[in-house]
């Protein structure tokens, strides 16, 4: 049958073409930009790419708004933030003291996992066959720290010897940082295999090597352990919608270990993937415990020179 109104389906066409890709868009017809969460890259991009996609995906899912992951080494995230280039953060718990000191970034999540919920400690280890069990017995000795911005790896420990008399710069023969990635593995292995006397090891790490089969935690002295204090976190750059800031809370706090996600075709848990049990809303009080060792120890964003 012949179409008397060419012109007019044309139009009929196109308005409902524009329609279709109205969710999209905002509410000035623009394509509506990506929201950005920047990831601290743990131990290498694949495993943070593989560990923290579900969580993206999820929020976008439940949001009905395009999310984005950005991985960003733990050095390079501050310019990130001062730059206004991602609008979630998801790091370490010494990460968002300095944010939210400097660029009014807002705590909202914390990671449950490992034996202390939503907490770590940090441990000084030595092998038992070597005799060392006491602060004493550390001094003239080797160590081997994680990252100096790692709470569990360096911070926690750092502060921990200095509360105790023992000034890592003077007691110790000299001491290491290890390079690349896997660096918390690296301590423990380092101290195992005997390159180094003593190691500064998250309690997380130690469990889940110990867990994994990669190490005998029997054969390890705990010379010394610190306090439980806050460990990853999620939280929100201050140029964000606050209901959409809320919104996410709600969605991490709300997260149940059974729920999933589809990437890349591939139905995934997002609690399984991330290596959590879920999130706990950040009580900002309880990071007065990393803040307090972080001035004690001279570090961001807290240091005197």
């Amino acid at each position: 049958m012949n179409n008397k109104y060419p012109f007019l389906m044309l139009l009929v066409i196109a308005s409902l073409l524009a329609g279709c890709g109205s969710k999209e868009r905002g509410a000035s017809g623009e394509e509506e930009k990506a929201i950005r969460i920047g990831y601290m890259i743990c131990n290498s991009i694949p495993e943070t790419k593989a560990r923290f996609e579900p969580i993206t995906a999820y929020l976008s899912e439940k949001t009905g708004r395009k999310f984005e992951s950005v991985l960003v080494n733990t050095y390079d995230f501050e310019d990130l933030v001062r730059k206004k280039e991602v609008e979630f953060a998801h790091t370490n718990s010494i990460l968002p003291i300095i944010f939210k000191k400097e660029y009014g970034f807002e705590l909202l999540a914390t990671e449950v996992r490992g034996r202390h919920g939503h907490r770590d400690t940090g441990t000084i280890i030595a092998l038992k066959k070597n005799g060392i069990k006491t602060f004493d017995d550390m001094r003239g000795k080797t160590m081997i720290f994680g990252p100096a911005l790692a709470p569990f790896g360096y911070m926690a420990q750092y502060a921990l010897m200095l509360e105790n008399g023992f000034d890592p710069e003077e007691d110790l023969a000299y001491y290491a940082i290890p390079w690349g990635s896997f660096k918390h593995e690296k301590i423990i292995y380092g101290v195992l295999f005997g390159a180094y006397d003593l190691g500064t090891a998250p309690r997380l790490d130690l469990d889940l090597m110990a867990e994994e089969g990669k190490i005998n935690i029997d054969d390890f002295n705990i010379i010394a352990e610190t306090i439980p204090m806050p460990y990853c976190t999620m939280g929100v750059m201050p140029h964000v919608d606050t209901g959409l800031a809320q919104e996410v809370k709600e969605i991490l706090l709300d997260l149940r270990k059974d729920e999933t996600v589809l990437v890349d075709g591939e139905v995934l848990r997002v609690c399984d993937s991330a290596w959590i049990d879920g999130f706990v809303e950040a009580d900002d009080r309880e990071y007065d415990a990393v803040r307090e060792r972080l001035k004690r120890c001279n570090m961001a964003p807290y240091r005197k020179y």
